[in-house]
Parts: C-alpha cells; structure tokens; sequence
C-alpha cells in the first residue's frame, strides 16, 4: 500500500489497481485510462501520480497564496499581463522542493512499471488536469505532455513541468473566462509505457464535419502521432460505416514525414517517408474494421460519442498491436438532442477533410500541448 496523506488519498495509482477511478484523485485522462483498463481495454501500462501529490507539494511550499494574488484581479483580455503572471507561477511551481515522500513513491512506482519489461523502456509523461476531458469543455493544449523520456530523473523533471501547466496562459484565460474556479483545482499525472507507434492517430466515433453518428471518422498517419496535430503533415483519412465498418470514404493524405524513435539515442526524430508510403494507406481494411470495433467499444463503455487516440505498436505481433491510449467525450455535437447530419446507418458521405482537431477540439496528445524532450511540439 502507498504511503498517503490520508489513508484514502494515494500519492501513486497504478492504471490497473483495482477500485473508483475518481476524477478528483485522477484528473480526467488518468480517470479515464484507469476505467478504460478496468474495462479490458488494450491500454499500455502505467500509473498516476495523483492530486494528492500536487496537493502535497502545493501545501508543503506555501505557494497558494502567492498564485491566489498573481490571479486576484487578473484581467483576462490583458494578454501581456496573463502572459507574465503564468511565468511567475510557473517558475515558482518549477523551482520549489518537491516532498520527499512524493518523490520516493514516485521512484518506487517508476521502478516498479520498468520491471515489467525486460529492458528499459521510454515512458510519456502526461499531464491530467482534474478540470479537464469532460463533457461541454474543450481543454485542447492547455497542458503538457513530453513524449519518449528515459530515466527517473528526466520523469521527474517533466512530472513538474505538467504541474507548472496547469498555469500557462491560455490554461488561465479559458479558465477564467468560462467562470472555472482556481479553487480545487488540481493536476494528476500519467507516466505511461511509451508506444513504439507504427502509425498512429485519432478516430471519433461520429463525423465531426456533419455530426451522423452513424459514421466513424479515423485519422491516420505513420509513427508517433504528434504531426498530425502540430499541422506538419496530412494525414489519411477514412469514414467508416458504424454498423458493418465498411469504409464509405477516404482520402489519402501525403504524410512526408514520420516521428520515429533514434536506435541510439531512444529520442523521437522526424524522419522523411518514402515516396510510395507517402501514396499508400496508411491502415488496411482489417486494421480499419479492428479500430472501428474498439472505438464503439469505447463508446458503449461511456455511453456518448467519443474522441479516442490509438496507435499500432510496432513491438506487438499483429492483432495485437491495436493500443487505445486516450479517449475523451466528443463536446461539439453530442450535447445536440437533434444532431446535425444524423443520417441512417449505411449512409454515404465523403470526407471533407482531416477531422483531427476540427469541430471538436481534440489533440492527439490526449488534449494537450505535445512536446517531444522538453522540445516545444
């Protein structure tokens, strides 16, 4: 059992521990990626350093008064000023000691997910607000996630820098301006075994263009899939009957480039795609029909239309390589009682596009600002 504040309040979560994946403990990602396990879904293995932990090191450096009087009157159309209060709460948050029974735990729990595995393994450190991933807000880069990180000193540091992101600016304006309370607010994080992404991308379990929820929409693009949110390449994208998964549409896009990780180095590097995968698709038919069934999975499991992040694990056999590692409710259309396009199931429509952050606001990242070894994404 993990040392605690409180005998019901754990510093570490493990994704597959049995119990209430509560918000206010989890943040909305880490809730989600622990209901979603629990469900059988195939998420890669990790844990979360919960609230208690920000809360802990929040109340042990005394910093709460100091954020409460940088945003005590804070005008949020006064952009400079936003700019420069975040700076300050972020190198506070930055510079102050962490608690030592915080930072043994997470070092225990670090040890514990790489021995797991016969080797070390990279990790992505994700941050998992608790005002985030829910139904009617869309929280899409407001906060950090860091891709690839080897070590335990490199996943501490990050494990920071996504408390300190909580309070970037665009984090405070939307807050601010959609009456979101500072008070209780907290930051979970997820540390999570780092997917060796053949390809990757988003599917929504509806067509984010029209809102048919008799349709699914799949962006798809090779290795991790970052680029495609960072606008960098244009990725594949197919529409899928809900029903038979059948494709009804698609576009190939040109994805001249891929995010692969360095066999030295371990880093993520861009590397160019040759001419003939750039033309060719990016998932079969097979892998499309694999990914429609564990996006309606999701979907049933949450009971609303979801946005869900998946990737093809190149370390993974085939058929078993299909990872689901976020899903989130779909916040544009799904609150509609008559959605706009609803159409039959069978219904024809083509793609008007790439769907990854249209309409909903979604981000491949898990709703954040991607970020590749501390290298802005």
């Amino acid at each position: 059992m993990s040392t605690t504040i409180s005998q019901t309040t754990p510093y570490i979560y493990d994704f597959d521990e049995p119990g209430e994946s509560r918000l206010e403990m989890l943040g909305g990602k880490c809730a989600s990626l622990v209901s979603l396990t629990a469900a059988g879904m195939p998420v890669p293995p990790g844990f979360t350093v919960t609230t208690s932990s920000y809360d802990a090191f929040v109340a042990e450096t005394g910093i709460s008064e100091q954020i409460r009087s940088l945003l005590d009157g804070l005008d949020p159309a006064d952009t400079d000023r936003v700019e420069e209060v975040s700076a300050q709460i972020r190198e506070a948050i930055c510079s102050r000691p962490v608690p030592d029974a915080v930072r043994q735990e997470t070092r225990t729990a670090y040890e514990r997910l790489q021995s797991r595995f016969e080797e070390p393994v990279p990790v992505a450190v994700r941050s998992s607000a608790t005002a985030e991933d829910l139904p009617g807000a869309s929280f899409a880069g407001q906060q950090d996630t860091y891709l690839g990180l080897q070590g335990i000193e490199a996943v501490t540091e990050h494990i920071r820098q996504c408390w300190a992101s909580l309070y970037t600016a665009r984090a405070i304006t939307y807050r601010m301006r959609n009456g979101i309370p500072d008070e209780g607010l907290s930051m979970a994080v997820a540390v999570q075994k780092m997917v060796n992404a053949r390809v990757a991308g988003v599917a929504i379990t509806m067509n984010p263009t029209t809102g048919d929820r008799s349709q699914i929409t799949v962006d798809s693009s090779w290795g991790v899939g970052e680029m495609v949110v960072s606008g960098e390449v244009t990725p594949d994208n197919f529409v899928l009957d809900k029903v038979t998964l059948v494709t009804v549409g698609q576009t190939i896009g040109d994805k001249h480039a891929e995010l692969q990780k360095d066999p030295e180095t371990g880093d993520l590097i861009e590397v160019p795609v040759d001419e003939q995968r750039r033309k060719a698709p990016s998932l079969t038919e097979q892998q499309l029909m694999a990914l429609g069934a564990l996006a309606k999975r999701a979907e049933r499991h949450y009971g609303c239309p979801q946005d869900i992040e998946w990737a093809l694990d190149a370390d993974l056999p085939e058929g078993e390589d299909l990872l689901l590692l976020q899903s989130r409710p779909e916040t544009v259309f799904s609150g509609s009682t008559t959605p706009a396009g609803d159409s039959q199931p069978g219904t024809q429509s083509q793609p008007a596009g790439s769907t990854a952050g249209a309409a909903t606001g979604f981000s491949m990242s898990g709703i954040t600002s991607s970020m590749l070894n501390g290298r802005s994404g």
